[in-house]
């Protein structure tokens, strides 16, 4: 997922493992959950990987170096833990906005669509009816992430809340073409997380 705000591009990425293996995790989590939408499941194998390799040390590329984000995307996939990933992104309109940055609108054009600069999500709750949970946000360096709010309170399965994310500038990154960071929410009783990995394009 890429979107703009002022000078700087934004990529939310999927999970990049062999089609094969992705359809098949797919396949069992649709026999346990099967009211689940394709993008619920998606999001469910997306937000819960593992940024290390089995043997807990850093995933390296093709050639055996260290990866970066545009290698592993969110990460590798954790079938165990997504089977129950407490909160979902499951797919609504305004989640398609973004995309406009790939298309070459403007900020402008972004803005006279949207009517606002800041960029929502919304999570759904598919865990426990009565949960919380916390973000924990890896910022990339130089660049300010607020929220509008810190906390996600849930009553009931199913329910969904948005919030808001506003990216800002507050120092200089050197040379750097790409910054990355990570967007999580962790569940109060730090069972269950959702992590989101964030690029950010400096042009």
């Amino acid at each position: 997922m890429i979107f703009v705000i002022k000078k700087y591009v934004f990529h939310y990425f999927c999970c990049s493992v062999s089609c094969p293996h992705l359809s098949g995790i797919a396949a069992l989590f649709k026999s346990v959950h099967p009211h689940w939408s394709p993008a619920t499941i998606k999001s469910s194998i997306m937000t819960t990987t593992d940024l290390t390799n089995l043997a807990g040390k850093p995933i390296v590329d093709e050639r055996l170096l260290s990866a970066d984000i545009f290698a592993t995307s969110s990460g590798h996939v954790n079938p165990s833990r997504a089977i129950n990933p407490g909160l979902v992104y499951d797919l609504e309109p305004n989640d398609y906005i973004p995309y406009l940055c790939g298309l070459n609108y403007t900020d402008q054009d972004i803005y006279f669509i949207t009517k606002h600069k800041a960029y929502t999500r919304t999570v759904t709750n598919v865990g426990e009816a009565k949960s919380s949970y916390d973000s924990v946000i890896v910022a990339p360096p130089g660049i300010k992430v607020t929220f509008n709010t810190t906390r996600l309170e849930f009553l009931k399965v199913n329910q969904k809340i948005t919030y808001q994310v506003m990216f800002s500038q507050v120092a200089t990154n050197g040379d750097a073409s790409f910054i990355h960071g990570f967007l999580t929410w962790k569940s109060s009783n730090n069972i269950q997380f959702v992590r989101i990995p964030i690029s950010v394009k400096l042009v």
